[in-house]
């Protein structure tokens, strides 16, 4: 099905992925890319991926979107996890590719029910471990 605003279609396999992460927690982080005018999976993330893993494995100058399964400990120590959506636009992209995801992110999001946060980082101090933490209260 494509989308109206920017003329991009998004792969099934994008929302099966996110629905095995979601309910069977087989995977820590799905990054996806947009390639020949459609959302495809580019790389899954097992899940005892690290969190340095998954930022590193974002490029330097390109968008992508992914999605990332955060476990922390409450203050009453309960163990529980988050669903993150980040939006990853560095400031080295091409303004080209920057403007293809911006427009294409809320039709694309709107495929993967259960987000919890989302999360826009133009570099990786703005999807840090302390920003995570920061947004599951």
């Amino acid at each position: 099905m494509a989308n109206a605003a920017s003329g991009m279609a998004v792969h099934d396999d994008c929302k099966l992925k996110f629905m095995e992460l979601k309910a069977k927690r087989t995977f820590r982080t799905i990054v996806y890319k947009i390639h020949d005018k459609q959302v495809v999976v580019e790389k899954l993330g097992e899940p005892e991926q690290s969190y340095d893993d998954f930022a590193a494995s974002l490029p330097d100058n390109e968008c992508r979107y992914a999605i990332y399964d955060f476990d922390f400990v409450t203050e009453e120590n309960c163990q529980k996890s988050k669903i993150f959506f980040i939006a990853w636009s560095p400031d080295t992209a091409k303004v080209r590719d920057k403007m293809i995801y911006a427009s294409s992110k809320d039709r694309f999001k709107r495929e993967l029910d259960g987000i919890q946060v989302e999360l826009q980082a133009t570099d990786p101090t703005e999807m840090g471990l302390d920003v995570f933490k920061s947004r599951t209260t």
